[in-house]
């Protein structure tokens, strides 16, 4: 198809804000639901230096300028509309893409492809149902392109130079690995490999090793299972910063066009990360001082932020109980008040959702967010902010063996309980309905504990996490690591249980070990939980030495499980945590379950 490009926005019109100067139009689809058309195209920003909004960029003031002293960039751009404003529910939903793709559109809409353009694509249309406007704007400079990401186009600050280090963790053996960022001469550099986060590092000898354009060859091959550090020079950072401008001033912009009337911020992951700096940073407020995001809900971010807005920015990079320890994705601010500081300040404070499930406690220190930063006491939220940590989770969906662990996967779906989220948050920031109130573990209760300290059931060929993240602190030492508490089954006793946690065919866990195959095998797998069976029957549980009770010792049948399973939904959805019209859907989820774990 012939590409055709409108340009459907004036420069600066008298009556929008003067850093969006245009919106450039690529291609325009009505969708064959629901009355909406999918726009994509590209989206261009001049920003000013000078502006008080502008000054937490970091190297903005070395940025190239246009003749109006103004820094340009540009930003790939997808939304999806009601044609008729009429049908839209006033609010605009702006995923944070992750690495440019959109994971919320999936897990929001049951069934939904990144296509976006057919049927198939919408999978239930369960946000289309509701009549959100759905924005996607490139945040980040070094994704790829591709016909379903989102990118950030950022000014280059050609010639300068600095220390750069990458981190190499290998599942296959390999000579070669990729640089951040282009060398700034080739003999630069300092090749080291540990065994341990906190490990010894051993020099390997500079003519072991070799720069090849934006790659490290090693002929000996980086070992599965190692930790290895590169420290170069590099040249030519972008100005990553402007990822957060980008998506501050299109949601401006939107808004005082009068296209919505309200922003809610979204993202998973990396992208909840990215809207815990973009809040502690102050850009929850435009260029004029006025708010932005009405609610920000960042999922599975745990206590983190990351390397967003720093010159030789990674932005992809994250930390874990093994691997990235020592780079400064995870500092204060921790607590949400904390993070609202600057934003509340200023006028500018968003409704603030955070949910996190058991994996984010083991590997991605979510315990900070609701306990001092000592880790004796508990701390409350604030009334603009909830919490919500789901029992039993892994990091994102699951289901099935993997050979990178040794447990198989865990399969529990929380898609239903973010559906609700959703419904809560936008009510909150529509009508003042307040969501339900934070559900997150106790100190004071025992309900979270050190690592050392959890009753985990000594279950036939599972070995046990001995360590959960504990993020370095800038001077010395770690913040506490603390994780939920767990019963005789291996299940976690806090927060939010879904009904199949609630009534449980195995023990679920937030995380998993390294497979031997890969090496280091005592160190957590990354973002991925863990699904031990419960035994079938008595018989199995005796014969094996299984702690935990048999299916056929807890249920008389399917009918009677699935009953409990249906009771446990409907009073989630009493509670507002699951919505009454999923209950058949989660009901539907467990039969499968069953069919799959307890069936003869």
């Amino acid at each position: 198809m012939l590409r055709r490009v409108f340009a459907f926005v004036a420069l600066f019109a008298a009556c929008v804000q003067a850093a969006v100067t245009r919106v450039e139009v690529a291609d325009r689809v009505d969708l064959p639901v629901n009355g909406y058309e999918r726009i994509a195209g590209k989206v261009y920003f001049a920003v000013d230096p000078k502006l008080p909004a502008n000054r937490a960029i970091v190297d903005i003031d070395l940025a190239p300028r246009n003749a109006a002293g103004l820094v340009e960039f540009s930003a790939d751009l997808l939304v999806l509309r009601p044609k008729d404003p009429a049908k839209s529910n006033g609010t605009a939903f702006l995923e944070i893409a992750n690495r440019g793709s959109a994971p919320f559109w999936g897990a929001l809409n049951i069934g939904a492809a990144r296509g976006m353009r057919t049927m198939q694509d919408l999978g239930d249309r369960f946000m289309l149902d509701q009549g959100f406007t759905l924005v996607w704007v490139g945040w980040q400079f070094d994704v790829g392109q591709s016909a379903n990401s989102v990118k950030l186009y950022a000014p280059v600050l050609a010639g300068v130079t600095g220390k750069v280090r990458t981190e190499i963790l290998v599942n296959q053996k390999t000579t070669a690995q990729g640089l951040p960022y282009a060398a700034a001469s080739v003999p630069s550099g300092s090749l080291t490999v540990r065994d341990k986060a906190d490990g010894q590092r051993f020099t390997i000898p500079d003519d072991r090793w070799k720069l090849n354009g934006d790659r490290i060859e090693f002929a000996a091959g980086f070992e599965p299972g190692r930790l290895y550090d590169f420290v170069y020079t590099a040249k030519d950072p972008a100005v990553a910063g402007l990822g957060m401008a980008a998506v501050r001033d299109y949601i401006s912009y939107i808004k005082q066009r009068g296209e919505v009337k309200r922003a809610i911020g979204a993202g998973i992951s990396q992208s909840g990360r990215f809207l815990r700096t973009f809040v502690a940073d102050g850009f929850n407020g435009d260029e004029k001082g006025k708010k932005v995001f009405d609610g920000v809900w960042a999922h599975v971010a745990g206590g983190g932020h990351g390397d967003f807005n720093q010159r030789f920015a990674q932005p992809s990079r994250t930390s874990g109980q093994f691997s990235g320890v020592d780079f400064p994705t995870d500092l204060p601010p921790f607590n949400p008040d904390e993070l609202l500081a600057k934003s509340a300040k200023a006028g500018t404070a968003p409704k603030l959702l955070l949910s996190n499930g058991s994996h984010e406690y083991w590997g991605r220190a979510a315990g900070l967010n609701h306990i001092t930063e000592d880790g004796k006491r508990d701390v409350a939220p604030s009334t603009d902010v909830r919490i919500y940590y789901v029992a039993g989770t892994q990091h994102g969906a699951g289901g099935g063996p993997n050979p990178l662990v040794q447990n198989p996967t865990n399969p529990m779906d929380w898609s239903f309980f973010q559906r609700a989220m959703l419904v809560a948050l936008n009510k909150w920031i529509t009508d003042g309905t307040a969501p339900p109130s934070s559900q997150v573990p106790h100190i004071d209760k025992d309900q979270l504990v050190a690592a050392s300290a959890l009753r985990f059931p000594r279950i036939p060929t599972v070995n046990i996490v001995r360590e959960a993240y504990a993020p370095r602190r800038p001077d010395s030492g770690v913040y506490p690591a603390l994780v939920p508490q767990v019963n005789s089954d291996g299940n976690e006793t806090s927060g939010i249980q879904l009904p199949e946690l609630r009534f449980p065919l195995a023990t679920y866990m937030g995380w998993n070990l390294r497979n031997p195959s890969i090496g280091a095998p005592t160190e957590q797998y990354p973002l991925i939980g863990s699904m031990v069976p419960f035994p079938r029957t008595r018989v199995e549980r005796e014969k094996s030495g299984d702690p935990r009770l048999s299916i056929e010792e807890r249920y008389k049948d399917q009918q009677e499980y699935l009953s409990k399973i249906e009771g446990a939904a409907r009073e989630l959805a009493k509670e507002r945590f699951l919505l009454e019209a999923d209950v058949p859907q989660v009901v539907a989820r467990a039969k499968q379950r069953w069919e799959q774990l307890a069936a003869h």
